[in-house]
């Protein structure tokens, strides 16, 4: 029985969220700006530790707010599955402050709003855009405690431009997961390579 987990990628305009799944799926990046309209499902398959799970990664649009109820959910088509995701991904800008708050008030919502213990459901915040490290609003020292610390939630940086660390917020949210009882084996996790359109990838 193959376990399917189910992902949901949210962030504000611009920050490259629909960018860092293109190049962790296929492995393709496109200078052109295209808005996310509606919600796009992608399903690739990965293997970890042994285990094959089908991912569900869930390209969200920019939504006003978690919605607070599954009738909100169904109403707003964008929100369909965001609910009872398995784990959220995070997205910001590190140029972009305004960015930054959106996923503070998203992450916020998402531990008021879920159903049933939200403080075991994995977030992964994620900081894009690190090839403009010099245009950064905030170290990422104190980025990276604020939200490991107070926030309690993994925190990686990555390029979706330049493929920098995208398989690797995978491989960190996927071990979040782990760690966190969706499977009761908690081995390391081994990378080989990213994955690819139609193929099965081990983690």
């Amino acid at each position: 029985m193959v376990e399917t987990l189910s992902i949901a990628v949210i962030g504000a305009p611009g920050v490259g969220k629909t960018s860092i799944i293109r190049q962790f799926i296929y492995n393709d990046f496109s200078e052109a700006y295209t808005p996310t309209r509606s919600r796009y499902v992608h399903r690739p398959s990965v293997i970890l530790n042994g285990n094959m799970y089908e991912l569900k990664v869930l390209d969200v649009p920019p939504i006003s707010s978690f919605p607070a109820s599954a009738s909100q959910e169904w109403l707003d088509l964008r929100c369909r599955g965001v609910r009872n995701a398995n784990a959220y991904i995070l997205v910001y800008d590190i140029c972009c402050v305004e960015s930054f708050e959106y996923v503070k008030m998203i992450r916020q919502q998402i531990v008021e709003n879920r159903e049933g213990s939200s403080s075991e459901v994995p977030i992964l915040v994620v900081g894009n855009k690190r090839d403009l490290q010099r245009q950064r609003f905030m170290p990422r020292r104190a980025v990276s405690v604020l939200v490991k610390k107070t926030w309690k939630c993994g925190y990686v940086e990555c390029s979706a431009k330049f493929n920098w660390h995208v398989v690797l917020l995978f491989k960190e949210l996927l071990g979040i997961a782990v760690a966190r009882g969706m499977r009761q084996n908690h081995t390391s996790i081994r990378l080989q390579g990213a994955l690819q359109r139609n193929r099965c990838t081990v983690m």
